[in-house]
């Protein structure tokens, strides 16, 4: 009954715009991908980089610096993780005064008034969304876990000179484990960039819409036009 009633009363205007919402991150998720194997990006210059790292590892001994390395690497994910945990707290704790929250964004000018149990859809909108995050953050820590094993589990560089392992599998192996990391690491973080968007569902379906072009507009500069993947291609 709850659900009937959620879809009676949300206009047409902001199922639209929830779809575009979602087709607009799954889109932009799936074009990253694909187009960064036409042309550079961030995560495509870093992975060459990281490639580059673990060749000097292999040549390295001891590799206490590496581990250093791939710990603080490893903390940017933790770090979001225990913050998506409070800020799911918070949003359940939201739940809880949806009344005076809904009174707070009525007197904004330009919002659309909302039936309290659509807020409370849209709350919900945000604990999935940073849900999401969560998993995606700690699955980041355990693949950056998992490049520690193998890192600590390099042979020494005098068994690479003999010629009993070899050098390019090992990097190789070291690295892809790194990059696939850093990528559910951007996972996540892409989820942050799109609940600023979901915000804007609050006051209106045209601002949810245009928060959430501008958020892709957002990432698409800083993955594929950023002065900082200007420096990393070069």
């Amino acid at each position: 009954m709850e659900r009937m009633k959620i879809i009676s009363l949300l206009p047409w205007a902001d199922w639209l715009a929830l779809g575009f919402f979602i087709g607009a991150w799954m889109g932009y998720a799936w074009f990253s991908k694909a187009w960064g194997m036409r042309r550079p990006s961030i995560l495509a210059a870093t992975n060459r980089y990281r490639r580059y790292w673990m060749r000097q590892a292999i040549e390295r001994d001891p590799r206490m610096l590496d581990g250093i390395i791939t710990q603080s690497l490893s903390e940017s994910p933790s770090f979001f993780a225990s913050t998506s945990i409070l800020v799911i707290g918070g949003l359940f704790a939201l739940l809880g005064t949806t009344d005076k929250a809904a009174e707070l964004v009525r007197e904004i000018p330009f919002a659309q008034p909302t039936p309290m149990l659509v807020f409370e859809a849209k709350i919900l909108v945000l604990v999935v969304i940073f849900v999401y995050a969560f998993f995606r953050f700690t699955w980041s820590m355990r693949q950056y876990t998992f490049a520690s094993i193998v890192i600590g589990a390099l042979p020494p560089p005098k068994a690479f000179a003999e010629g009993e392992f070899d050098r390019k599998v090992f990097a190789e192996r070291a690295s892809d484990i790194l990059g696939l990391a850093a990528e559910t690491f951007n996972d996540g973080l892409r989820a942050y960039y799109f609940s600023f968007a979901a915000l804007g569902w609050f006051f209106s379906p045209l601002v949810f819409a245009l928060a959430t072009t501008l958020v892709v507009g957002i990432l698409y500069g800083r993955e594929f036009r950023s002065d900082v993947l200007h420096v990393l291609k070069d």
